[in-house]
């Protein structure tokens, strides 16, 4: 317990470390702020949609971009800097070093996130405030751990390469996940798909929490949120233990 307790404060020290050093980098900036507000002006302009609806795609994308937007820079942009290697160097473990990573993403999209779902004030919206705050928490949980995820491979000091293959992996989910097109109005194969996909699950929470009801049970978006967030991290620590000697060579 208390190894547990120090190697937690110890991942604080990387989580600052990161605030201070990508939360204003370009690619954070690019792909966790302005991405999601151009996207959602351009899911918004010609429609007329609810603002139940609304806000369930505003949210949808703001916390899946945000807490996705830190974690696949980090450890390319270190590697590269050599700063990865003096960090795994010292008394910390590497699952420690993620974990901070995967907080560091944690906290950059709660910030937006939070200052976003302001918007259900303007909106004038019902919600379930209480499934609200706990959906939010353990979705920004389960992508932040995603992020942790997508950065463990291609094992390379090239922040563009490792971008490049997550982006390609967020766009996928954004599109089969129920934002633009309702679950229960996809083609059966695609519907299959999205069943895969964490988003679809924050997604029909978002639903159940404006009353508009959900494709799936309440408890099943919580359980299945549940079980990516510890599928991802552990996913991610268990490749980054593989490639680690690659990032150096």
């Amino acid at each position: 317990m208390v190894e547990i307790s120090s190697q937690f404060f110890r991942s604080l020290s990387v989580v600052e470390k990161d605030m201070r050093i990508f939360y204003l980098k370009g690619p954070v900036v690019i792909m966790g702020l302005l991405f999601p507000f151009f996207l959602f002006a351009a899911f918004l302009i010609g429609k007329d949609l609810p603002g139940e609806e609304l806000f369930t795609g505003l949210m949808a994308m703001t916390v899946f971009f945000t807490s996705t937007a830190v974690g696949p820079t980090i450890i390319p942009w270190e590697a590269r800097s050599k700063t990865f290697e003096r960090l795994i160097s010292s008394p910390v473990s590497i699952t420690t070093v993620l974990f901070g990573d995967m907080q560091a993403s944690f906290y950059f999209g709660f910030i937006i996130s939070l200052a976003i779902s302001l918007s259900a004030l303007f909106l004038a919206l019902s919600l379930n405030i209480f499934v609200f705050f706990f959906g939010l928490i353990l979705a920004l949980l389960c992508f932040s751990s995603l992020s942790i995820l997508m950065s463990s491979y291609p094992p390379t000091d090239i922040p563009a390469d490792v971008l490049m293959l997550s982006s390609l992996v967020k766009f996928s989910l954004l599109f089969i996940s129920g934002i633009f097109v309702p679950i229960e109005n996809l083609p059966p194969s695609l519907r299959a798909i999205s069943f895969v996909s964490p988003l679809t699950y924050f997604v029909d929470l978002l639903r159940h929490v404006t009353y508009v009801g959900g494709y799936f049970p309440l408890w099943l978006d919580f359980l299945a949120l549940l079980l990516f967030t510890c599928l991802f991290f552990i996913g991610g620590v268990a490749i980054h233990r593989r490639v680690l000697e690659k990032r150096f060579m």
